[in-house]
């Protein structure tokens, strides 16, 4: 007798360790660089409610996932929610954070090529060299396909995680506590786009929900888990890094945002340990790059059922082009681009797409279609429409920043 195949259902500890692998990369390079005008304890009460708010709509995005068949992509919820607009909408924004983060990771990765160059050859790379020869060696990974990416992927997430830990150990007996008490809270609310980016996961939202065989309770747990492991890591990593490199001066935190850079030049630079800037520039690497891979290997996908270009044969040239290209191209117009970039996708990206969208989705969903689904976040409207106020003022924070 045929016995139909079922796919053996995830655990809590696999789904969180997704949430987490999503939310830490690339952003958290630019994170002491933008909270430092602020000071460390304003950046960390701004980071207790980005986590919050980020937590909330993934939960929400749960909500109005289990409302659909299995397998329902967020642009199929929007689709069915909010109608063709949001469809639209969902879909542009989708485009619009992918090619964002790339191009912002294109840049640090080419600030990072142009030092290993300068250490392993003793020749100076230019800009536009070093952002080549980065998207030449990690933009044609995409053409290995999802199964080696994944596994590329998982050895460059263990050598970051060393290279953290390594870091950590090394240097926590740098850390000056009066760096620490620098606030100035004026500064404060400028850095929430940037701290969105850090915890941004909900895309990944509608595949949890098959992978955990749409189990509210476990779903609930992985959601709350993965985002708490990356506030804790960030808290440790912002103690680190604002507690050693001053704000002002050559190389400072405020020098190194003038210039759109990543903390990792400071710490190389400033600390009095050879071995750390060693760690900080591994670091450095391996989260920019587990980052681009991500988010182009999404792309990917996404652009050939969004086009409808089967991933085979020459087709897979067109759709790394159309990924890489555009990507590479803006790198090179836009100097600053890694702290610009980012929030730029944070600021626009993660507060309509990972902010605005779920919560106009679930009101309606609850409130105007009245659907009834086996689970559903506490709070009622005031948390909606509390959510809701916090994503348009990160929107308008953003519009500010570009003034």
């Amino acid at each position: 007798m045929f016995q139909p195949h079922v796919v053996k259902k995830g655990t809590v500890f696999g789904a969180t360790l997704l949430v987490s692998g999503t939310c830490i990369g690339g952003g958290m390079l630019a994170l002491p660089v933008i909270t430092a005008p602020a000071g460390f304890f304003p950046s960390l009460v701004l980071m207790g409610a980005c986590w919050v708010f980020m937590t909330l709509t993934g939960l929400l995005l749960i909500e109005a996932n289990l409302w659909m068949e299995e397998g329902a992509h967020i642009t199929t919820m929007a689709s069915r929610l909010l109608g063709r607009f949001g469809k639209f909408a969902a879909v542009m924004l989708y485009l619009f954070m992918g090619y964002a983060s790339l191009i912002a990771y294109n840049s640090g990765g080419g600030e990072i090529v142009a030092v290993a160059a300068l250490k392993l050859i003793g020749f100076p790379l230019s800009r536009i060299e070093s952002c080549l020869l980065f998207t030449l060696i990690f933009g044609a990974m995409i053409y290995l396909g999802t199964r080696v990416i994944g596994r590329i992927n998982a050895i460059l997430v263990v050598g970051m995680i060393a290279a953290y830990i390594a870091l950590v150990t090394v240097g926590v007996d740098e850390i000056r506590l009066d760096y620490l008490q620098h606030m100035n809270w004026n500064h404060s609310f400028t850095a929430m786009p940037i701290i969105f980016t850090t915890f941004s996961y909900q895309l990944i939202v509608p595949s949890l929900t098959p992978y955990l065989h749409r189990d509210p309770g476990m779903l609930r747990k992985s959601i709350i888990l993965g985002t708490s492991i990356p506030f804790v890591i960030y808290l440790i990593w912002q103690c680190l890094t604002l507690g050693q490199i001053p704000v002002e001066g050559e190389y400072g935190l405020a020098q190194t945002l003038e210039r759109g850079s990543s903390v990792i030049e400071s710490l190389r630079n400033l600390t009095d340990s050879s071995l750390l800037g060693v760690f900080a520039d591994y670091f450095a690497f391996f989260a920019l790059v587990t980052s681009y891979l991500g988010i182009a290997l999404g792309l990917f996908d996404f652009l050939s059922d969004a086009l409808k270009i089967k991933k085979q044969g020459s087709n897979y040239w067109i759709l790394g082009s159309l990924i890489v290209i555009p990507a590479l191209l803006f790198t090179l117009l836009y100097p600053n681009a890694f702290i610009f970039f980012l929030e730029l996708s944070g600021g626009f990206g993660d507060a309509l797409l990972s902010g605005l969208i779920p919560v106009m989705m679930v009101w309606i969903g609850r409130y105007s279609k009245r659907i009834e689904g086996p689970y559903q976040v506490l709070g009622g409207k005031g948390v909606l429409v509390s959510l809701f106020a916090m994503a348009i003022f990160v929107l308008l924070v953003q519009i500010y920043n570009l003034l």
